[in-house]
């Protein structure tokens, strides 16, 4: 007997099938499948053979691989009694419920009580699957590993780009063989982390950002997570998303975070796309519109915070054209370094004698919004809280210190009332529209409650002071997550304001988030992560092609600084409207010394190009660039921004040097542009629109 399903639209078809009621397999998943495909058919053809040297009956490769039958590789499911004996369910289909766009699925084993339910759905709007796993015990049972539904990957997909990083670098890929045998990410450290994004690509050799097939995933959980990707001996592959090893606990109901994945036929962008539209349109809620040109004043005063000196840089921020003024780290307690005072969150008179009003009063007749910076989940030992609660700081009390602190028990619900009562208070006595939410430093132990804590906490703000925004920043990407941003309005992407280490950030992360909600900021002109020194223009533009702000001392800027500021920044106001709604596309150079992009509007009425050249190139002139997503047929007018940038080495005279090119979207996207000779370390922006 089989049972199938299809979960389809015009890009993609996901089919799962149901063998003598066993736990359903995807048997087929990729481009859409026309409609009549007979499923049952389908279904009967994936099934394999059977030779020397296996068992008489192949393991399904489910939706939950499992143990009982003789699965060769990671199973789904991995738990234990009361007494601590392994459990072996074996599940049979139980019913089934269809909605317009999805579909659930009940298993069950009734000789172990137990309970696996599938959530699935394909979004019709974005076209990504959001799968969800739920494990229900009549008896209270302990749980080591729950995946999200696990799906296979063919055979001809050679390759994999996982993610990785740092501090000050995240989002670095690394394009991986898929091999046999199973590559393992672990993520302990109790959340998102910078160097283990819950995302993997596979992909062809040949798959580029605009060609290709690719088949993308991301696990939306803020508290770390596991991934598999494995390649068993009888040639099958498969990948598991859920929970970092440990995180589980006992219990007689379990969820799996939700698994995005989506099939992309036309490259990396394909996939790309799909997951910004989502988190843009569906995941992130109520962000602000038009989205302000932010400003904040950590590398300009760090913790010397005096009242004068802050108004005198809102001023000069508010006519630099900045929208937002962010009041960073040290406003509280007695915080004159990173020793003190996390968690004694009440305004420290010493700085502010008459309150934050004076200053949110001077901010406000600027005609900007005022936002304010927390880091509830934290604790210094120099605090009056840990003084007063040292039983509520999660994980020994002889562990390693970070950054000079502990972590609160988020689990605890007194904690939780402390930090709402305390964050409440300072919003309802204050006019204060953002809060810039950190988390400084890697937890002590893996414990999916400390995540689902601050969800709960988050939650309750966000309920009760609606009008607020959030900014989701972990020491910049170290919390950077569907979760997280169905909470938050915003990520502040990196600690690093390099705008070389930028560029490729901002690069990498497109795979999944769009512009709208990822913070980039015009640093300081000498940039005290990397110790370079860069050019205004590179550093404005770069802060242009996400959400913009500054984050530097406006009072170290010459008066030819300040007005290339002005105008980027009148420039992405002129555009945000459009461009925060746009696709950003990756483009594909044949220069390696070329970071570009190109950000579409949804109508394909217009663009914008960004091409950075990040070091100098191997050749001598500019290779052209060729564009993306354009109509073959349609004419296009493209006009270089930024020409009066050219250098006195550019003495040729290529079109768009001099006036604007009218042309193809064929040619542009064939031959593609030739832009004029720069030096290193600068960026060429094009407009394009269509005639």
């Amino acid at each position: 007997m089989i049972r199938s399903w299809h979960l389809g639209d015009d890009r993609q078809s996901l089919v799962l099938a149901s063998f003598d009621d066993r736990l359903p397999e995807a048997v087929y998943w990729g481009p859409a499948l026309p409609t009549g495909e007979n499923l049952e058919t389908l279904s009967a053809a994936a099934l394999a053979d059977v030779t020397g040297g296996m068992v008489d009956r192949n393991a399904g490769l489910s939706l939950c691989p499992e143990a009982s039958e003789s699965f060769p590789g990671q199973t789904g499911l991995t738990a234990r009694n009361a007494s601590g004996a392994p459990l072996m369910p074996s599940f049979r289909f139980e019913s089934e419920a269809a909605s317009e766009h999805g579909l659930t699925l009940v298993f069950a084993d009734n000789s172990l009580d137990l309970s696996l339910v599938f959530d699935l759905v394909l979004t019709p709007e974005t076209s990504l699957l959001k799968l969800q796993t739920r494990l229900e015990s009549a008896d209270e049972i302990t749980v080591d590993w729950l995946a999200a539904p696990v799906l296979p990957v063919p055979a001809y997909t050679g390759e994999m780009i996982e993610f990785s990083g740092r501090w000050c670098a995240e989002f670095l890929t690394r394009r991986l063989p898929f091999a046999p045998g199973s590559r393992v990410r672990d993520n302990r450290t109790g959340r998102t982390d910078h160097a283990h994004f819950p995302g993997l690509v596979v992909c062809n050799a040949g798959t580029s950002n605009t060609a290709g097939e690719a088949f993308a995933f991301h696990y939306g959980w803020s508290g770390g997570h596991k991934m598999v990707a494995e390649e068993l001996a009888d040639g099958r592959r498969q990948v598991q998303f859920g929970h970092a090893t440990a995180s589980l606990a006992s219990g007689r109901h379990f969820v799996s975070a939700p698994l995005y994945a989506t099939y992309s036929a036309t490259g990396f962008n394909g996939a790309a796309v799909r997951f910004q539209r989502h988190v843009r349109d569906h995941v992130v809620q109520g962000a602000r519109t038009p989205r302000p040109v932010h400003y904040n004043c950590w590398e300009a005063v760090y913790f010397k915070h005096d009242l004068d000196e802050l108004k005198a840089i809102a001023s000069q921020a508010a006519d630099l054209g900045a929208e937002r003024f962010v009041l960073d780290d040290g406003w509280f307690g007695r915080r004159d370094d990173d020793t003190s005072s996390l968690g004694d969150w009440v305004i420290d008179k010493r700085k502010y004698p008459d309150g934050l009003t004076p200053l949110i009063d001077h901010i406000k007749a600027l005609g900007m919004e005022f936002g304010i910076w927390f880091e509830p989940e934290m604790v210094n030992e120099d605090s009056d809280l840990c003084r007063a609660h040292p039983d509520w700081v999660l994980g020994n009390a002889d562990q390693i210190r970070g950054r000079q602190q502990l972590v609160l028990d988020m689990s605890n619900q007194e904690v939780r009332d402390y930090l709402y009562d305390h964050i409440a208070d300072v919003l309802k006595n204050n006019d204060i529209g953002y809060i810039k939410w950190d988390h400084n430093r890697i937890l002590p132990v893996v414990d999916a409650e400390q995540a689902e804590g601050f969800y709960g906490l988050v939650d309750r703000l966000r309920s009760d002071f609606p009008a607020v925004e959030i900014e989701s920043c972990s020491s910049g990407g170290g919390r950077i997550d569907f979760g997280v941003l169905e909470r938050t309005h915003r990520v502040w992407l990196s600690d690093s304001n390099d705008a070389l280490e930028r560029q490729r950030i901002q690069h990498d992360a497109a795979l999944f988030l769009p512009a709208s909600i990822t913070g980039s900021h015009v640093g300081p002109r000498h940039c005290h992560t990397s110790g370079r020194t860069l050019d205004i223009r590179l550093r404005a533009w770069t802060a242009a092609q996400r959400h913009m702000g500054f984050e530097m001392d406006p009072r170290e800027l010459s008066e030819a600084e300040a007005e290339t500021l002005r105008n980027v920044t009148s420039w992405w106001k002129a555009n945000r409207d459009w461009m925060m709604q746009a696709d950003i596309l990756r483009l594909d150079s044949t220069d390696p010394a070329v970071i570009a992009e190109q950000q579409l509007a949804g109508d394909g009425s217009r663009f914008v190009a960004f091409a950075a050249l990040t070091r100098p190139s191997d050749q001598i002139l500019p290779r052209p660039l060729r564009l993306t997503g354009l109509d073959p047929q349609g004419r296009y007018r493209l006009s270089l921004v930024n020409r009066d940038e050219a250098p006195r080495l550019s003495r040729g005279a290529p079109l768009l040097k001099h006036q604007d090119l009218e042309a193809s979207g064929q040619y542009l996207m064939s031959h593609g542009l030739t832009l004029p000779w720069r030096f290193p370390e600068t960026v060429w922006v094009v407009e394009g629109e269509r005639l």
